[in-house]
């Protein structure tokens, strides 16, 4: 029997948990918020390999969907167990290259239990950077770290708890194996042909995250955490940290193997020996490309940063909020008409909220955020700002969001006017999509009630809705006064019909 996700407009437990769908391995790590801590409860870790399954053309094949699914279904079980309920899961760089409409994201959430966002390269950077800071003693000074994934390596230059520059790369230890190394089998020549394509990778942003001094360098996650196991194993290491000659050497005792099936070394595991060559290239050319003397090597990773950040909504620590309040300022909105429009966006939500089923900690935050940004593309034209704006929240980067939520804003500030489009919509989850076009309709209403932009407050109105249907009741005296308002809802009633609702006020 398949259990259906739940929505991700149901909510809430105490314990905490983040699962990683990464392109090599999934994690997942479960942690309880006691005093102001996260206390580990649990940790699970499988080899999934679904960047090796993943085709050209962004098909994965049947049997890394297979292994992937089966692996979230014990999650799921384990997730049940400890009752569960705040769980965020990320895909990375394989599942940002899938095909979104193959139905693999359907059944993997069934598998979870939980809702699965895909989230973008310099996001899982920024995430990657909290997880490693948080493992760590505080250090206000510059910290480099680097994270050779599946399907890519991320670079972040932070000072203190705040990255600072983010970057993620098309260099995977599965990718890197899979293509220089086809046939299973160990060369030099296959060696440097992976590091050559590392240096042409590399080179763009090399000295982007160089230039700075007194910079501590730390990796992190599978490829370099197995690298400094297998170094310390052997000897070649006292301190827990790599060295380019550290590194060389290590390729020197992999070239004596001649299939990678071969590849036995003391300190690596069998299921990292798949994949390691290719990691082997791209940590070899990251520490010489960026003149890292010592590289340190922390356990936190994007798994803990997820926790982190989880626990951080909770306490009201919200990236999110810090990305809405950079682009208001970086986009000159008028924060007085912004205000308006939210005040009376979160009153009329507040009317129905149950009857449309709108209960979840993220509707009225959606809302929020985008009756701040809704005039966001007035910075680049007043004609057909609203799809100016909503290709700006598509596509800026706004570290905290996941790529969803991003399309989610974008629906809401592109159909605030007008008439209202169904594209955005429809690259909605499914279950997302009827809250969202209900939420983008309140939206509408805020703005059409607000044209005035004066500082005349709006009178008390009163909402109530059925399934398909919105009645709006005003002051009379006020409503007489304003007909231009009259106007803009008759207008509105023919607009909101296209959509299948029908709106009467009086």
């Amino acid at each position: 029997m398949v259990v259906a996700p739940p929505s991700p407009f149901e909510t809430s437990a105490e314990v905490l948990a983040a699962v990683d769908l990464g392109s090599n391995s999934f994690h997942m790590i479960v942690g309880e918020l006691r005093h102001g801590q996260i206390v580990v409860l649990d940790r699970l870790r499988e080899t999934v390999r679904l960047a090796g399954g993943l085709s050209k053309k962004g098909e994965l094949s049947a049997a890394a969907r297979i292994r992937a699914l089966d692996c979230l279904s014990r999650f799921g079980q384990r997730l049940r167990e400890v009752h569960a309920a705040n769980v965020r899961a990320a895909g990375t760089s394989t599942l940002r290259r899938a095909q979104e409409d193959s139905g693999f994201l359907v059944e993997a959430e069934a598998a979870l239990g939980h809702p699965i966002e895909i989230i973008p390269g310099r996001e899982e950077a920024r995430l990657i950077y909290k997880g490693v800071v948080h493992s760590l003693p505080p250090n206000d000074g510059l910290r480099l770290v680097m994270d050779i994934g599946g399907g890519s390596t991320e670079l972040i230059l932070g000072k203190g708890q705040e990255p600072q520059r983010l970057e993620s790369l098309h260099l995977g230890c599965v990718a890197m194996t899979e293509q220089f190394f086809p046939d299973g089998r160990i060369t030099l020549a296959a060696f440097d042909a992976a590091r050559r394509a590392a240096r042409l990778e590399l080179r763009p942003i090399k000295s982007f995250f160089r230039d700075s001094g007194g910079v501590e360098s730390i990796g992190t996650s599978g490829t370099i955490l197995a690298t400094e196991n297998v170094g310390t194993t052997l000897g070649l290491i006292d301190s827990h940290t790599l060295t380019r000659d550290v590194l060389e050497q290590l390729i020197e005792q992999v070239l004596a193997f001649e299939l990678i099936a071969d590849l036995k070394l003391n300190g690596l595991a069998e299921r990292r020996a798949q994949v390691w060559p290719g990691g082997l290239a791209i940590l070899v050319e990251l520490i010489i490309a960026l003149r890292v003397e010592k590289l340190a090597v922390s356990d936190g990773a994007l798994r803990e940063g997820l926790l982190y950040d989880l626990a951080g909504r909770l306490r009201h620590e919200d990236a999110r909020e810090r990305s809405v309040r950079a682009m208001i300022a970086r986009f000159q909105i008028d924060t007085e008409q912004a205000k308006r429009v939210v005040t009376t966006a979160t009153l009329l939500h507040a009317q129905c909220a149950s009857q449309w089923q709108l209960k979840s900690p993220l509707t009225p935050n959606i809302l929020k955020w985008s009756a701040e940004l809704h005039e966001i593309g007035l910075d680049i034209s007043h004609d057909g700002y609203q799809r100016h704006g909503a290709y700006i929240a598509e596509h800026a980067d706004m570290p905290g969001f996941p790529r969803a939520e991003q399309r989610f804003l974008a629906y809401m500030i592109h159909n605030q006017r007008h008439l209202p489009e169904s594209r955005l919509l429809q690259s909605l989850p499914r279950d997302w999509r009827e809250p969202a076009l209900r939420l983008s309709l309140l939206l509408r209403l805020a703005v059409l009630l607000n044209r005035s932009r004066t500082e005349t407050t709006i009178p008390p109105v009163q909402l109530a809705v059925q399934d398909r249907s919105i009645a709006l009741r005003f002051d009379p005296d006020w409503l007489a006064s304003n007909p231009l308002t009259i106007a803009d809802l008759e207008r509105e009633q023919g607009h909101l019909q296209g959509v299948g609702y029908s709106l009467q006020f009086s």
